[in-house]
């Protein structure tokens, strides 16, 4: 799975892209990037930091930084079409995720 260091936290925390998970400091912080200008709270965002694009789980992303995230997951994608075990364990933990979102465990 592709691998690439976005950018350090001003508290000196590491926000990494592995394979499909974005990670802060080695824990799941989010797997999808939120435009900014669809987040509910995009006043507040905007106000600390005027550059934000994309939301990341609680981390705000300049474009420059999304676009590694975008680039990272395109490789990764390209990675799992390759390899028909890694298509399997994507569709099983979909399975999974869509079982949770409807109550079902």
């Amino acid at each position: 799975m592709a691998r690439a260091l976005i950018k350090m936290t001003q508290d000196g925390r590491k926000l990494e892209v592995n394979g499909l998970a974005i990670t802060l400091d080695g824990k799941l912080e989010a797997i999808e990037l939120m435009e900014v200008k669809t987040h509910p709270n995009r006043g507040a965002i905007l106000a600390v930091m005027p550059d934000a694009s994309y939301i990341a789980g609680r981390v705000a992303l300049t474009r420059e930084e999304a676009q590694i995230v975008f680039d990272t997951f395109k490789e990764t994608e390209a990675e799992i079409l390759a390899n028909p075990l890694a298509i399997q364990e994507r569709f099983r933990i979909a399975a999974i995720h869509r079982a949770r979102t409807e109550g079902i465990e």
